[in-house]
């Protein structure tokens, strides 16, 4: 049996056991026809290699069926990034999210910090590891003592103090014991060309953080773009799809660590709430989905005092899902755990998808806790097979429960149990976007 329905934003899945087709109805967050008026949040929670990072794109690809509804993607691992390409993807199940995504008439964006490769400190002779951390660390003290700010690093004032910091003996000493390596070190400071040094090694960096870079999509100019922020006033037929990619890879050998990170990702953060609120007093809605990728990592339980970089990003993550509903602004958590993501975000979520390996222990307890239920629901959760423990890749079995408004069971309150399709080609037929495999 296969359901066919009007409406752009129906999905079809297995029935969980079964051949039937089913529908899972993905509102837009505006008002109007197959709108909800409000933002819903969502969680795809699940053990690596359960489907939920595919499950996560098809949920993508469903909203990217409205042209106004605009979305987000923080990618920290790269991996919505890799999909975007034009016919990047092949073999295995990969969805050619991108290919789709524009056939449908969405264009997709990828966003990364900067294609640039920093030598400074390997210039200097200073290593990786130990020493230059120590480096980096002494120099970052140093400078905000002098009151020099991130956003003001681009600045050549604030590098001719770091410069004379990195001659000063004393400072030396903390990063090179070794009086030989010291003097090494010091014959190249001395012979260096300090405007070849600000020009090409420290401003690339510097100008992550600058508000007002010319020539370079910043932070808040990608948002404008995304968002439509930049003075018109009605909202344009068709909003894009960017990926914010902040992963390692695409740093390339730009000292790129956690700290700085979390730092992008908080302005990136800070920005959308901003927008959502000021569109919101406007009378508008921002009908945006915002995907964050490994959010156990980005809004953990736990987190040590001394990491406030961190502790800021999840803040930010916390305060947005209790307050952007009404603004339009919804946010998909993707998580391979429950008990780590911090517990206002899980109690913030509308619509929940659970894949195998929330289990034993805290981890079912979890998800006890959010499905209300001690009976069969959880016991038939309970059976869900590892979708590796299959003897090939045709009849993996990739299930879901799922609780919340999307579910043609919601109305009651039970969960509803499906079995994400395998193949993409099948996929794509049933939703109708087989050609793009074509194209």
């Amino acid at each position: 049996m296969t359901c066919t329905f009007s409406p752009p934003v129906l999905r079809f899945f297995h029935v969980y056991g079964s051949k039937p087709k089913l529908p899972l109805w993905f509102k837009h967050f505006d008002h109007g026809p197959d709108g909800a008026g409000e933002a819903y949040h969502l969680g795809v929670f699940g053990k690596t290699g359960s489907g939920k990072s595919v499950l996560a794109k098809m949920i993508l690809l469903a909203y990217a069926r409205y042209p106004r509804r605009a979305l987000l993607v923080i990618d920290p691992q790269g991996e919505f990034a890799k999909d975007m390409r034009p016919g990047g993807v092949t073999g295995g199940f990969v969805l050619p999210v991108g290919d789709v995504a524009r056939n449908l008439g969405k264009q997709s964006y990828v966003l990364t910090v900067r294609n640039y490769e920093s030598i400074f400190f390997e210039r200097l002779t200073v290593p990786r590891g130990e020493n230059r951390e120590t480096a980096c660390g002494v120099l970052v003290e140093k400078l905000q003592k002098a009151h020099v700010t991130l956003g003001g690093l681009y600045q050549r004032a604030s590098f001719d103090k770091a410069w004379r910091l990195l001659g000063d003996d004393r400072i030396q000493t903390q990063f090179y014991r070794s009086e030989t390596s010291r003097g090494r070190f010091n014959d190249l400071w001395r012979e260096a060309d300090p405007d070849e040094f600000y020009e090409h090694y420290w401003l690339p960096v510097a100008e992550l953080f600058r508000a007002d870079r010319r020539g370079a999509k910043t932070v808040e100019k990608a948002l404008a773009s995304l968002l439509n922020l930049e003075g018109n006033n009605e909202l344009p037929r068709s909003r894009p799809i960017l990926v914010v990619d902040l992963s390692r890879e695409q740093a390339q050998n730009l000292f790129w660590n956690d700290k700085i990170q979390s730092l992008v990702i908080k302005r990136l953060l800070e920005g959308l709430t901003e927008s959502a609120e000021y569109l919101y007093q406007e009378g508008r809605s921002l009908n945006t989905l915002v995907v964050i990728d490994e959010a156990h990592r980005l809004a953990p339980r736990e987190l040590p005092r001394e990491d406030a970089a961190a502790r800021g990003v999840r803040s930010v993550l916390v305060d947005a899902a209790r307050t952007t509903r009404k603004y339009g602004l919804g946010w998909l958590f993707i998580s391979q755990t429950l008990s780590s993501l911090d517990m206002e975000i899980l109690q913030q979520l509308r619509i929940f998808f659970f894949g195998f390996g929330l289990g034993p222990g805290q981890e079912f307890q979890s998800l006890r806790q959010l499905v209300g239920s001690t009976g069969k629901a959880l016991e038939l959760y309970q059976l869900f097979r590892d979708p590796h423990s299959s003897f090939d890749v045709a009849s993996r079995e990739y299930s879901f429960m799922t609780i919340g408004p999307v579910s043609p069971l919601s109305f009651s309150g039970s969960p509803l149990f499906f079995n994400a399709f395998n193949a993409v080609d099948e996929f794509l037929a049933a939703n109708r976007l087989s050609e793009t495999r074509s194209r």
